[in-house]
């Protein structure tokens, strides 16, 4: 079981490891070459916002994934 609060907070500080603790492992490693790359290419100013979304996509996703489990149980 993932927690979405976990996720969340591995994916602000390193995006794409939320995304894969959630199991979602080519999502996670989208996130972790799209960020850098957004980094380098706008100055730093776009990198902020890769780390936003990839925060938001991993809570989102991680509760969906509780909920379903929730469900199925």
């Amino acid at each position: 079981m993932t927690h979405a609060g976990t996720a969340a907070v591995l994916s602000f500080f390193v995006p794409g490891v939320g995304q894969i603790y959630n199991g979602d492992f080519l999502r996670g490693l989208f996130w972790l070459i799209v960020t850098p790359g957004f980094w380098l290419g706008s100055g730093g100013l776009l990198g902020w916002v890769c780390h936003l979304i990839a925060s938001y996509t991993a809570y989102g996703r991680g509760q969906k994934k509780a909920r379903a489990e929730a469900n199925s149980a």
